[in-house]
């Protein structure tokens, strides 16, 4: 009977550790989601003080497309990251209701027992029953068990008083924790009415500015083609610099240690380039952005376009909209091998970091020269700012000898 007693006892503990690990689970999962809708929300926010604000009239077409689409995207990301903690308060609010009308009964049911438990103690409360009761034992050790017995009752008694105090206290903690549930569901709820009321808004406006395209497409496909154009020749002379770079340095190394460099596309590292070329790989997803603050305004990789999905946009590096005046900087330590200056553009700066290659170009004034040792965070220059739209944009680009990396892969939340 003990054994089978305890048995249920190790089931019912079993079943609550289950649950409250559900619970610790769920928490840890709300902290999660409200930590990415606060992220989102920022990025928001960015997105109107840096793409749209006193710009949209002075922007081109292309660019006020771009940007709305991009704040269409994260503002549907924030509805479903809404949407999806208000489900998540759901379900605790659900197994709340249910724990509570649990311990509704328990306690209920710990009443009752406890009443009787008063009662009979009333009834046999004299203390001449009580001696009569061990004076009426056929033995000493009948009446030493009889004792215990009364001793056991009574701290059985204060026992079951202390559970109803628990459970009690529990029952007034969760219906706590539920009103609040309830108050934040609403706020999610209100909030996540207000985002969508603005999507639509945002999504009217879009329509409203493919309109204006769509009469004008020959100047929206001048504006892809200059844009192309440019990113081209940008391109070709950060490839065209990182060969040369490598090229020189293997030379140099190749007179140091009286070798020949077997290849024009790889650096042939010094033991000391070896060691920064693995603190840097041993970084990747934790590197500094190049700018002190901004949003990632365009993506690695191929992209649709905004206004005509069919046309694809490849992009070598990311661009980082940030503010006038902002300074570029330099991701971790290194050596400057290159400045750019691309024919009708802006500056450049290239960083060796081993065989791996930063690249900062659209800078209006540089403050490093060729051959100077940088380290983290060291200023670069200055960022370009448009005349034209007031826009502020670091293109920013990574290489390991002459393979493009997807510098979102490497930067820290980029």
């Amino acid at each position: 009977m003990k054994s089978k007693r305890s048995y249920s006892v190790y089931i019912v503990f079993f079943i609550c550790f289950l649950g409250s690990t559900g619970i610790f689970a769920q928490t840890n999962e709300q902290k999660a989601l409200e930590t990415k809708r606060e992220q989102l929300e920022q990025e928001i926010k960015e997105i109107n003080r840096l793409l749209f604000a006193e710009k949209k009239e002075r922007g081109t077409v292309l660019d006020q497309m771009e940007a709305m689409d991009q704040k269409i995207n994260v503002r549907q990301q924030l509805i479903r990251v809404t949407n999806q903690q208000s489900n998540l308060l759901n379900r605790q609010i659900n197994t709340n209701i249910r724990n509570i009308g649990k311990l509704r009964d328990d306690l209920a049911l710990l009443k009752e027992e406890y009443g009787n438990m008063i009662l009979k103690s009333y009834q046999n409360k004299s203390q001449q029953s009580r001696l009569m009761f061990l004076l009426s034992a056929d033995n000493f050790f009948q009446a030493f068990k009889r004792f215990q017995y009364m001793k056991q009752y009574t701290q059985y008694r204060q026992e079951q008083g202390e559970q109803i105090l628990v459970k009690t206290n529990e029952l007034t903690n969760l219906n706590k924790e539920l009103s609040t549930q309830r108050k934040e569901k609403d706020r999610l709820v209100a909030e996540n009415t207000l985002v969508k009321n603005q999507l639509y808004k945002e999504i009217q406006s879009q329509k409203e500015l493919l309109k204006t395209i769509r009469r004008n497409e020959s100047k929206y496909a001048s504006q892809i083609n200059k844009k192309q154009q440019e990113a081209k020749r940008i391109d070709a002379q950060i490839e065209r610099l990182i060969r040369s770079a490598i090229a020189a340095s293997n030379k140099e190394v190749g007179k140091k240690t009286n070798t020949k460099a077997v290849s024009s596309s790889t650096f042939v590292l010094t033991p000391e380039a070896t060691i920064v070329a693995n603190n840097f790989s041993a970084n990747k997803g934790k590197l500094i952005w190049p700018v002190e603050k901004g949003i990632k305004r365009q993506g690695f990789g191929i992209y649709n376009d905004a206004v005509y999905p069919g046309i694809k946009h490849q992009s070598n590096g990311v661009i980082i909209a940030t503010d006038e005046g902002s300074q570029a900087r330099s991701i971790f330590e290194g050596e400057v091998i290159a400045i750019l200056s691309v024919p009708g553009g802006n500056k450049g700066v290239q960083i060796k970091h081993g065989n791996y290659i930063s690249t900062y170009y659209n800078l209006s004034k540089v403050s490093v020269k060729k051959g100077d040792k940088v380290s983290i965070k060291s200023n670069l220059g200055e960022i370009y700012t448009s005349k034209t739209d007031g826009s502020t944009r670091l293109k920013f680009y990574l290489y390991r000898d002459t393979t493009r990396l997807n510098p979102e892969d490497w930067i820290y939340r980029l």
